[in-house]
This record gives C-alpha cells, sequence and structure tokens, in this order.
C-alpha cells in the first residue's frame, strides 16, 4: 500500500498516510478540523532493501553445483581396479 502525504491549507499540518489506491482522498485536518486538506504530489519511494542482501540471501549460490561424475582414471588406479590409459599400468 502507499504512503500518501498531505498538508493542510488551512493550519499548514503535514501528515503521512498509508492507504490503498482505491481509498478516497482524506478533506479534513486532524488538527484544526476544517475540511483544507489537500493531498501532495512526491515521487513516492524506491525499494527499500534491508539486511544482509536481497541478492546475497535469496538467489546467489555461494559455491557452484557439483556434478558426480566418474572417478579419474589415475583415482581408479590407486584403488587397484584395472584401467587403460597412458598414466596407469594396467595390473592383472
Amino acid at each position: 500500500m502507499p504512503t500518501y502525504q498531505y498538508e493542510c491549507d488551512a493550519c499548514g499540518h503535514e501528515l503521512e498516510v498509508l492507504q490503498t489506491m482505491l481509498d478516497k482522498k482524506l478533506k479534513k485536518c486532524p488538527k484544526c478540523g476544517q475540511n483544507k486538506l489537500q493531498r501532495l504530489i512526491g515521487a513516492g519511494s524506491g525499494m527499500i532493501f534491508k539486511g544482509s542482501g536481497f541478492y546475497e540471501t535469496d538467489y546467489k549460490r555461494k559455491e557452484p553445483a557439483q556434478k558426480e561424475t566418474a572417478p579419474k582414471p589415475c583415482e581408479m588406479a590407486k584403488a587397484g581396479e584395472k584401467v587403460c590409459c597412458p598414466c596407469a599400468p594396467v595390473k592383472e
């Protein structure tokens, strides 16, 4: 819901009101009671990010996803399995 800023033309009282876009404009000033309240036109506020970070906590992966891969031939040779590659001799 947007926050609207109002100012009274009679007494100069300023206030901010949280209203839906469908709510009617306020007319009566809460301070002086006259029907001279005007809604001010402003740029509004942009998005506000608080905390440790929107991207850091919600979307960014800390480590790249690791794919399950077959062990390298050299690792298989260390385990004593038969391997046919230039870096590991074949044991029988």
